[in-house]
């Protein structure tokens, strides 16, 4: 069969927006929920700090425990390709997760009352958080299944696109689900801070249960696909419930060195099922995304000095919740406008150049606050009459758009290579080992903190702390980029995909 001859569009600046319509609308709602979803996160961060007994350390452990459900992708994405929940696979989906994140919400807001106990305000505190997790993750999946689905693979004579069309398309469809996401951040970034300085830590919990709604209004709208439902495979399906069972056991047990077990226990099982979704794709293909999923792991397994840096920043820097709004809403909306400007040009770079530079300036734009940490707001504030407030506007503002610039590709990269009739278990397989990296980088930050030991109000480790996490990072996204980048070759999407149906 002949391809339907087309031409890809140039990528200018804000091309990606002519993908913006009714099919893509449903997607782009539940990412912006997905963004919004941080209203209360200024608030949290102050109200641990000030009212929990959860150490540093502890912290930690949590957040790697906090990305465990973004690695169990696999599951639900292969859910929402084989088994419908009252005959529906994407709005039933959507509908679970903004009830599980609404009722996070509410149990925040009940143990941030001063109704509980300390004790029991901690547990309603952990488990509130994995469960928002889980309701993110099964929104998420859904998410990033419709996105795939909202390109046609085939014209309406039923041959073949250009596969570079198609692939410019889906990048601009990731763009402006990116776009989506930051943009959702951006509208809660500003209020939440100034919410967490006005009104009771509570009442910020319950505005924030209702962000959800707006997932709610896209499974409403949202459209059931038709495509070829396949059977559900029990090597996934029970080998993800069997991995998750494993993580619970190491989580309840919690013996020396879990999180690090997790991880490599998390890696074998994703590489496992990935190789076994990959059956059937050609050699070159699955040598291509192998190269380029090591590539991505190295990129995003950089290690966060973790929250004894925002402490200083609090304490020292005299940093308060309105200005860590500012900060964050300044930066999304630098992010917001850096992927519409940039984001369909750097589709089309090769994944290893742009992970590169990214990484380079990552590091360099560290340089303000590890500058800090020596003084510089000092120096800076008796001879040029700026601070640190002034160093960390700029620092934001050169930074922010870096880590979503850096997504872009990847998960274009992603829908690209989505095998015919598995592109929901693909893209969460993939996207799975994505955020395994971010657990990869928790691990590593754990390390870190038990080498350069912080506590509230000591934070003579910080400095070597923050230019360690800084350095290996970099390290090691340039290694892997060195070793593999040459076998990361731009890919073609599968001939075979069936025509789309949003």
């Amino acid at each position: 069969m002949s391809v339907a001859a087309e031409v890809a569009p140039k990528p200018g600046p804000l091309a990606s927006l002519r993908q913006l319509n009714r099919r893509t609308l449903p997607p782009l709602l539940v990412y912006l929920a997905a963004g919004a979803s941080g209203f209360a996160a200024i608030a949290e961060t102050f109200w641990v700090r000030e009212r929990l007994g959860l150490s540093a350390t502890a912290l930690l452990a949590l957040a790697a425990w906090l990305t465990v459900p973004w690695t169990l992708k696999m599951v639900i994405g292969h859910l929402v390709d084989t088994v419908p929940i009252f005959g529906s696979r994407r709005r039933a989906y959507i509908l679970l997760g903004a009830l599980l994140q609404c009722g996070a919400g509410l149990a925040l807001a009940f143990a941030a009352s001063g109704a509980t106990s300390l004790t029991l305000a901690e547990i309603l505190y952990i488990a509130a958080s994995l469960t928002a997790v889980v309701g993110l993750v099964v929104q998420d999946c859904v998410a990033d299944a419709m996105t795939t689905e909202v390109v046609d693979r085939t014209a309406p004579d039923g041959s073949p696109r250009t596969p570079e069309v198609v692939q410019a398309e889906l990048g601009d469809v990731q763009v402006l689900g990116r776009v989506a996401l930051m943009g959702g951040a951006f509208a809660v970034a500003g209020i939440g801070g100034w919410a967490a300085q006005v009104l009771p830590v509570s009442t910020v919990f319950l505005i924030g249960a209702a962000v959800p709604l707006l997932s709610i209004a896209a499974a409403i709208l949202a459209q059931e696909t038709t495509s070829p439902r396949e059977r559900p495979d029990l090597r996934i399906l029970g080998g993800g419930a069997a991995f998750a069972g494993g993580l619970l056991a190491l989580g309840v047990a919690d013996p020396p060195f879990a999180p690090e077990i997790g991880l490599l226990l998390s890696l074998g099982v994703i590489i496992y099922l990935l190789r076994t979704t990959m059956e059937g794709v050609p050699v070159a293909t699955q040598r291509a995304m192998a190269a380029a999923a090591a590539v991505i792991f190295a990129f995003r397994a950089a290690p966060p000095a973790g929250p004894g840096l925002q402490w200083w920043q609090i304490d020292v820097l005299g940093y308060d919740q309105a200005f860590f709004g500012v900060l964050a809403q300044i930066g999304t909306g630098l992010a917001i406008a850096g992927s519409l400007l940039l984001g369909a040009r750097m589709v089309r770079l090769p994944l290893g150049t742009v992970l590169g530079w990214l990484a380079i300036l990552g590091a360099a734009f560290s340089l303000p606050t590890i500058g800090m940490l020596f003084g510089l707001h000092e120096w800076t504030a008796a001879h040029l009459g700026f601070g640190a407030r002034t160093i960390g506007l700029v620092d934001t503002a050169l930074s922010a758009p870096l880590a979503q610039l850096g997504m872009i590709p990847m998960l274009t990269l992603i829908a690209v290579h989505a095998p015919p009739g598995r592109q929901a278990t693909w893209f969460a397989l993939v996207a799975s080992l994505m955020n395994l990296a971010l657990q990869a980088g928790n691990v590593f930050s754990r390390g870190l903190n038990a080498a350069f030991p912080v506590a509230r109000g000591d934070y003579a480790e910080l400095p070597a702390l923050v230019i360690s996490a800084t350095v290996l990072g970099l390290v090691l996204a340039l290694g892997a980029i060195a070793l593999l980048g040459r076998w990361i070759a731009p890919g073609k999407p599968p001939e075979a995909s069936a025509p789309a149906t949003g």
